[in-house]
């Protein structure tokens, strides 16, 4: 009688599927009957894995697990989307979410809360950096995970969550009841002033809200100064969503400007943006910050600028992601994210840095193809991959030493110390620095920790001694080698020294963090941005940010 049942349940399902098939590609094109016949095939085989393996197997992971395998030789921008998976999508997408904002860390078999941002709910309910959530709704979250914890602290606005934490700074439990709120990320993360009459903005991603906040961080600068000139900061700016980076390019160009265009397979992904708003800085002096993460909708607003000769960028060639997404419906809440066209910036040049192959390999685009364009004021410009700056800074790079340093949590652990300490101090935060009292205790925590680290010197002599091992060189190579060896000063003491600044930027960060939340960060590592000082230099000198931008080519790689 039960495979009397299967086997109706599979001549209807197979009835079904052919019917709906049969209609919708009977009049296609042969392309369609193999689109077809694939999809029939597919839905064959979930169904008599579903119905005849010798275990339960979840139909909701067979599909993910089927789109992983069809999306996964595509390209890294495409992907399927689950509707468990849409509220994370979202907060990408808009930079809001239902929850008490804060960021939250694992620490050991505990969740800590790593930033509370500044007026949050979470904020104004005193949760500060390094305080331990213990339980959520009288549940212990003991052995939680962050995605356990974050499940259980979002929710609708207006809702309350119960939440019980270990204060760091006492160490007493204490709970407390707050109230969700619609959490909007911020999308400008800070906006300043850093000489005279030169106005800085760091914009860290693009979002639904970026041209409002943008807006606001420009009217904010003008109402505090006279705004001769402008610093717009990129670096390490991911992207996000296309559109903004149209509308934030309308601050700076006339109403009406073409800035992108789109391009896919077919004449329908073919569309034409220009700006829709009256400009705030038609004609203010500009320099763009850019780096090897400036990526995406961060590269359509540096390489317009640079297209239309309305500033200057300076620092490294952008990431070179020219490819455009587009959220589709598949049913039941879930989507796909498909890469279905190409943007081109004014120059009419695509800036994507590599062609993904039908294995989903990537493959960088040869010198021989990159091709010439030409900006509005004729000066030379190339496609080939990411956005190349008019005026090339030498990229700054953490030793691997300080990195795993902040990777270990020594760093966290350093400025839970400190806090506890100095948790009512008041701080100058331009100037703020720790002394060498509090790097000596910083050392001496180190000196009691294993730090599995090795110098790239160290590695790279480990691999010619394993080398001339196996080629039985005589012992007087070895002793050679050894020499070498013995004058390396790359021990965990030594490094502490040698790498002493970076490591000390780390901890002052940490710090300032927990004191000033992330602008207090960003404005006390302004004075010391070499980056920032370049862009000042420039823009101080006019005549030759005008030769920039109405001769100079940029190179071609």
């Amino acid at each position: 009688m039960r495979n009397t049942g299967k086997t109706a349940l599979r001549l209807a399902a197979s009835a079904a599927v052919a019917a709906t098939l049969f209609g919708a590609f009977v009049f296609g094109s042969k392309y369609d009957f193999g689109l077809g016949r694939n999809m029939e095939i597919m839905s064959n085989l979930m169904r008599e894995v579903a119905l005849n393996y010798v275990d339960t197997v979840s139909t909701d992971e067979m599909m993910r697990n089927g789109a992983f395998g069809i999306t996964s030789r595509l390209d890294p921008y495409t992907e399927y989307l689950p509707e468990s998976d849409m509220s994370d999508f979202e907060v990408l997408a808009t930079g809001k979410y239902g929850g008490i904002g804060a960021l939250i860390r694992q620490d050991s078999n505990c969740v800590v809360i790593a930033e509370p941002y500044k007026g949050s709910p979470a904020d104004r309910a005193g949760l500060r950096i390094g305080d331990r959530i213990v339980a959520i709704e009288g549940e212990s979250a003991i052995g939680m995970t962050t995605s356990d914890v974050s499940s259980r602290l979002k929710g609708e606005p207006n809702t309350t969550v119960k939440v019980t934490v270990k204060r760091l700074i006492d160490g007493e439990e204490r709970t407390l009841r707050i109230r969700r709120e619609r959490i909007s990320i911020p999308s400008v993360a800070y906006a300043g002033y850093v000489d005279d009459g030169i106005g800085y903005i760091r914009h860290a991603d693009f979002t639904e809200g970026s041209y409002d906040e943008m807006r606001a961080a420009i009217s904010r600068l003008q109402s505090e100064g006279e705004l001769r000139s402008l610093i717009l900061d990129y670096r390490n700016n991911g992207g996000g969503v296309m559109t903004a980076a149209v509308d934030v390019l309308s601050l700076f160009v006339p109403k009406g400007t073409l800035v992108l265009e789109t391009r896919g397979r077919d004449t329908t992904s073919a569309k034409r943006y220009r700006t829709s708003y009256e400009p705030m800085l038609p004609d203010t002096p500009i320099a763009v910050l850019v780096n090897g993460n400036s990526a995406s909708a961060a590269e359509i607003v540096a390489g317009a600028i640079q297209d239309l000769d309305r500033g200057v960028l300076l620092g490294q060639r952008s990431f070179g992601k020219g490819l455009v997404q587009t959220t589709i419906p598949l049913g039941y809440n879930s989507y796909v994210k498909m890469t279905n066209a190409k943007y081109y910036i004014p120059s009419g040049r695509c800036i994507q840095a590599v062609k993904y192959s039908a294995d989903g390999r990537a493959v960088q685009m040869p010198d021989s193809l990159v091709t010439e364009f030409s900006t509005r004021n004729g000066r030379k410009v190339y496609d080939g991959g990411g956005i190349m700056p008019d005026i090339k800074l030498e990229p700054k790079y953490v030793s691997n030493f300080a990195a795993t340093l902040y990777l270990l949590g020594i760093v966290s652990d350093f400025g839970d110390e400190y806090m506890k300490v100095h948790h009512g101090d008041s701080i100058d935060v331009r100037s703020f620095s720790i002394t060498d009292a509090d790097y000596d205790r910083f050392v001496e925590m180190v000196s009691q920790r294993d730090v599995p680290y090795k110098s790239e010197s160290r590695r790279a002599l480990e691999r010619l001694r394993s080398a001339l091992e196996k080629e039985r060189y005589d012992e007087s190579t070895g002793e050679a080698l050894d020499s070498i060896e013995k004058s390396l000063r790359d021990d965990k003491m030594s490094n502490l020294q040698t790498y002493r600044k970076e490591i000390v930027d780390a901890i002052n960060s940490d710090i300032l963090l927990r004191m000033a939340y992330s602008e207090g960060v960003i404005e006390n590592s302004l004075s010391g941005d070499e980056d920032i000082r370049a862009a000042k230099e420039l823009l101080r000198d006019r005549e030759r940010y005008d030769k920039i931008t109405t001769s100079q080519d940029t190179e071609r790689k």
